[in-house]
């Protein structure tokens, strides 16, 4: 036979049930009723399912099981990432566009009650801004106009999220990515725009290389030009000092020989100057020729003197006259 086991009833007072059940319900009671709010923060609180009040940063009280926080919204800025989507040109390109809304609530209560998610909202109105956009600029145009394109998107969700109580501060244009054709062929454009500012960019210093050149040659000439003026000018100058310095030796010669002459045995010394000068030239004559002519007289030295000696007297008697 199996050992009996004798189990022992333990009696539960029900008081003591009823106190625990009292203070498990306190406890719930006490965490619905409290709330706290952290900063740049705001809870919309609903009464018996109706809006009752918002509550902003700091301690609040609640009523238990009547008020109920609703909503929660963060009332600093927010970014929100804008999906990349396929846009069309005005020259028919097939762009993909994405971008970052930059939102922030003003009015808790509105983006509660007005529109079911305003995150979403915005992100669908931005794509449907942008594809309207993009089809009025042309592909060369988007890279251009990104501050337009910002503009515009900024400015058509702003207005359409005012009733939701939401501000749209900016929009950034993240990326634009045309097809690969495209940028191949964009590629080839830019290599054959810089080719062309590098071949005007050589053909404009060779063409300011020859203008140096040329003004170099012109102010070359010009100096040579006025060297060798002055240089004319220097030698004519030259000359007519010289000229001038010989006809006024000449001069003085000739009036030193005047004296001379008027002086005692000044005709002998005349004459004898005459017979010198007469034979050298003579000489000189038949080195210089193969046939001359020989005067008559040739031996008569005496009345070639006495007829130069004739020239000198007269020409005295007309300087005493």
């Amino acid at each position: 036979m199996m050992p009996l086991m004798l189990v022992k009833e333990v009696s539960i007072n029900p008081w003591t049930v009823v106190l625990v059940i009292f203070i498990v319900f306190l406890l719930i009671a006490f965490f619905k009723t409290i709330r706290i709010v952290p900063q740049k923060s705001a809870f919309i609180v609903e009464r018996l399912g109706k809006y009752s009040r918002t509550l902003e940063a700091g301690f609040h009280v609640l009523v238990p099981f009547i008020d109920k926080v609703a909503y929660r919204h963060t009332l600093k800025e927010q970014a929100v990432d804008v999906p990349p989507q396929q846009c069309i040109t005005r020259d028919n390109i097939a762009v993909e566009v994405d971008g970052i809304l930059y939102m922030q609530v003003v009015d808790p209560k509105k983006a509660s009650y007005g529109i079911d998610n305003y995150r979403f909202a915005s992100t669908q109105l931005a794509q449907t801004t942008m594809r309207s956009v993009m089809g009025k600029l042309d592909l060369d145009k988007t890279f251009e106009e990104r501050d337009v394109i910002n503009c515009a998107i900024v400015a058509a969700v702003d207005k359409a999220s005012d009733p939701w109580g939401v501000k749209v501060t900016r929009y950034e244009v993240k990326n634009i990515l045309p097809p690969q054709s495209i940028k191949d062929a964009m590629e080839k454009q830019m290599r054959a725009e810089r080719e062309k500012r590098a071949v005007i960019a050589e053909s404009e210093g060779d063409r300011q290389a020859k203008i140096n050149r040329a003004e170099g040659e012109k102010q070359q000439m010009i100096a040579q030009s006025e060297g060798e003026k002055q240089k004319r000018i220097n030698e004519a100058e030259g000359r007519a000092a010289e000229i001038e310095k010989v006809a006024m030796a000449t001069a003085l010669g000739i009036r030193e020989i005047a004296k001379s002459i008027n002086e005692e045995g000044g005709s002998s010394a005349v004459n004898l100057r005459i017979a010198e000068q007469y034979i050298y030239e003579f000489g000189k004559l038949a080195q210089s020729n193969n046939s001359m002519i020989i005067p008559t007289n040739l031996a008569d030295i005496a009345g070639v003197i006495k007829t130069a000696t004739a020239v000198i007297q007269g020409q005295k008697a007309k300087l005493k006259d």
